[in-house]
């Protein structure tokens, strides 16, 4: 009885927090400017080759963020389990993410300027002033930065969490380092893979700040024209229409990416 009451906080959260706003956007996607009920909202995206360009490539650009990130941070994770002071140089790489999105995104937009920080340097070079800001490579490396604590943290706990017992087994049996790797260390830490996909892949799909200030525009997402359609065209059930796709297809990731128990 007394674990029921405990939960009824956690239940109201989920209910007034997560389905009552959800069956809000569905309701609202169904409806035109003019508050007709419709399935027009629906036909035009999935009929016109804008959205379905802006789906690809929010997925596109969410899944080159997502390998990045990885790519970066498994081997960060792996040498951070390796350490005295892991747990401190493991505070350091998430103290990032206690500061705003927006002041980091602005202080980007101050380092990657025409004259930014690495302007200047490649200046001192002799190699001149090249256009960084405002490009794909730009929004992927930002993105990518911001993305990184969200993917060392799984990676780690599952790493750490690791039997020594069962590398040291793999060695004694006349296993490489590699074989170890890819027959040991790796599949025993997918949960934290996994984990740590879901934590960048799915709020990459949506992204739209860092597309505003990073990308200049030029990188154009689902989040962004959520964003234009709530704020600027004013059409609400278009908007509530893309926001259901990104809802359905962040279920569709966490379905694929959800942990594995033997």
């Amino acid at each position: 009885m007394t674990k029921r009451i405990y939960s009824v906080p956690y239940f109201l959260w989920i209910v007034f927090f997560v389905l009552v706003p959800l069956g809000m956007l569905l309701w609202e996607s169904f409806f035109d400017l003019n508050g007709h009920f419709t399935f027009d909202n629906y036909i035009a995206y999935f009929s016109s080759g804008t959205y379905l360009l802006m789906t690809w490539n929010s997925v596109l650009y969410a899944l080159i963020i997502t390998v990045a990130t990885l790519v970066i941070s498994y081997p960060v994770a792996f040498v951070l389990t390796k350490l005295k002071m892991k747990q401190f140089w493991l505070m350091l790489i998430i103290l990032p993410t206690w500061v705003n999105l927006l002041l980091k995104a602005y202080a980007f937009i101050g380092i990657f300027g025409k004259y930014g920080s690495v302007n200047n340097f490649l200046q001192f070079l002799g190699l001149g002033r090249t256009q960084i800001l405002f490009t794909d490579a730009s929004f992927i490396l930002v993105a990518s930065y911001i993305s990184i604590p969200f993917m060392v943290l799984p990676i780690f706990n599952a790493l750490n969490d690791l039997d020594d017992n069962l590398v040291s087994a793999s060695m004694d049996l006349g296993a490489s380092r590699f074989q170890t790797f890819t027959q040991v260390i790796w599949p025993l830490s997918l949960n934290g893979v996994r984990a740590g996909v879901q934590a960048v892949f799915i709020p990459s799909l949506s992204l739209f700040m860092l597309t505003r200030l990073i990308g200049g525009n030029k990188v154009i997402t689902l989040g962004t024209a959520v964003e234009e359609h709530f704020l600027t065209t004013q059409n609400w059930g278009m908007g509530s229409t893309i926001a259901v796709v990104l809802v359905v297809a962040m279920l569709v990731v966490m379905r694929l990416t959800k942990e594995r128990r033997d």
